[in-house]
């Protein structure tokens, strides 16, 4: 290949990976990237799992055998297998080496290194490929994994030059990879409330139009429960922000508890004292139930004063819910309901019968619904 084609094989391998949005988009970018790049057939990129001892396929692109998904979601193989992860990632750098990539041929012969890993040699005769080039992947000046692509049987062989331009790729994938782990702090770090560790209002609200949109479409049932952490003024006022700001991240353990017995529920801090759970899926008595626990746990924490808890299901006769702003100000109106009458347990929307008062506040016009609310908690 040119220099001008391969040139422009980088280019359009980093630019694959720079408009990816997701990591698993980054991943198959990647890999595609470098087969075409290289002229292979097939190629995968995997991760070093130190602490589990094993290299795990994230993706498998191009010509796929019967056992190669692309995506796969659990293979994997022993480090024991493959003793170059250990040895040529490792003990070769350390002595001075670079993490240059090297050929491995199906007749059993290595570009570089004769016979270095006969798993690998294994692995291509079963696959009916004749060749591959690995090509270990560094970022942040540790071994991250490699980049393995192969060709068929009958087609010409990798050789030195392949490896070396696979040493380049790898560079560029590290690159990548890179900018996508910032990409994804970034968006961890917009979706997630700075002291609590919880999801915050923006997740929420994104979360939320997804789940009613599945609602709409399939008719999965859609919960709410939105709580407010009572005594946080008086304890902020008396003890200090300090302790208050420990108080809201005791609660939000709580909550995050009780969120993990709703499978996939989101628990999250919409800001202030308050907190909410949203599950898709779970039935809204289960749902109902979760919430009691919460107020239960969180009666017991210490300077608390419990919390108050409204819940809103598409599981519950409210009406029908079509935006996800009607089934938050169902949520949000039962909460306030629980806040005047100082419920121990959580208030449900659409439980107290044809003229529920949630349900009817929730659905008064905004003026309306303003001067409810205050009569709610006992304003004038």
């Amino acid at each position: 290949m040119g220099e001008d084609r391969r040139l422009a094989a980088v280019v359009a391998l980093a630019q694959g990976m720079a408009a990816a949005h997701t990591p698993r988009e980054s991943w198959r970018a990647a890999a595609l990237g470098a087969c075409r790049a290289l002229a292979g057939g097939f190629a995968a990129l995997s991760v070093w799992e130190r602490d589990l001892g094993r290299l795990r396929v994230l993706v498998n692109v191009g010509d796929r055998a019967a056992d190669e998904e692309e995506f796969p979601e659990a293979e994997a193989y022993p480090v024991h297998q493959f003793p170059e992860i250990t040895e040529f990632l490792h003990e070769r750098w350390a002595s001075g080496g670079e993490p240059n990539a090297w050929v491995e041929l199906a007749e059993g012969t290595a570009e570089g290194r004769p016979g270095y890993c006969h798993q690998r040699v294994a692995a291509l005769r079963r696959r009916g490929r004749g060749s591959c080039v690995v090509a270990p992947i560094v970022l942040h000046g540790r071994a991250w994994g490699e980049l393995y692509v192969a060709r068929s049987t009958g087609t010409p062989v990798f050789d030195r030059a392949d490896a070396d331009f696979a040493t380049v790729l790898a560079a560029v994938v590290a690159a990548g990879l890179a900018q996508t782990e910032r990409l994804e702090e970034a968006r961890r770090l917009a979706f997630t409330d700075a002291l609590t560790g919880l999801a915050n209002r923006r997740a929420v609200d994104v979360r939320l139009e997804e789940a009613v949109e599945q609602h709409r479409a399939r008719g999965v049932v859609v919960s709410l429960v939105v709580c407010d952490l009572n005594g946080l003024k008086r304890v902020n006022d008396t003890r200090g922000h300090a302790v208050g700001d420990r108080l809201l991240e005791r609660f939000g353990s709580v909550l995050s508890l009780c969120g993990a017995m709703l499978p996939g529920a989101l628990a999250a801090r919409l800001g202030g004292d308050e907190f909410c759970l949203l599950a898709a899926g779970p039935a809204a008595d289960e749902v109902v139930r979760v919430a009691g626990e919460l107020c239960r746990r969180a009666g017991e924490l210490e300077l608390g004063e419990g919390v108050a808890c409204g819940v809103a299901s598409t599981g519950d006769p409210i009406g029908p819910v079509r935006t996800a702003r009607r089934l938050f100000r169902l949520a949000d109106a039962a909460q306030y309901r629980a806040k005047a009458v100082r419920a121990a347990r959580p208030v449900v929307a659409g439980r107290e019968g044809p003229d529920d008062p949630v349900v009817r506040l929730a659905d008064e016009p905004p003026r309306e619904r303003a001067a409810e609310r205050r009569s709610f908690r006992g304003r004038p």
